[in-house]
């Protein structure tokens, strides 16, 4: 069975880092694009990151959050760092399976002092 997990997320102040983690099943991560997305209330669901054969981000986060992947834990990593109250979000992590789109249930972020 397909199973996306997220976790890491929590309170933190401005500057400060997180690393979220998405633990798959029924799939290898090093064979699927597996990508970052963030919903911040009242907003839509965007992009964050994605890794495949290279890494790509959006440009509000470029050289502060990191993705990577764990092929022997079948783990996508989210490192964060210096965040920022905008990056305040629940952050869901992603794969699309013969044109279906998996979802974790999302772990939330807030960045505030």
């Amino acid at each position: 069975q397909l199973q996306l997990v997220e976790s890491g997320g929590g309170l933190v102040q401005p500057g400060g880092s997180l690393r979220l983690s998405c633990a798959a099943s029924g799939f290898p991560v090093d064979y699927y694009a597996i990508g970052w997305f963030r919903q911040a209330p009242g907003k839509e669901r965007t992009g964050v990151s994605c890794i495949s054969g290279r890494t790509n981000y959006v440009d509000s986060v470029k050289g502060r959050f990191t993705i990577s992947r764990d092929n022997a834990k079948n783990t996508v990593y989210l490192q964060m760092n210096s965040l920022k109250p905008e990056d305040t979000a629940l952050y869901y992590c992603n794969v699309q399976l013969d044109a279906i789109a998996y979802w974790g249930q999302g772990t939330q972020v807030t960045v505030s002092s």
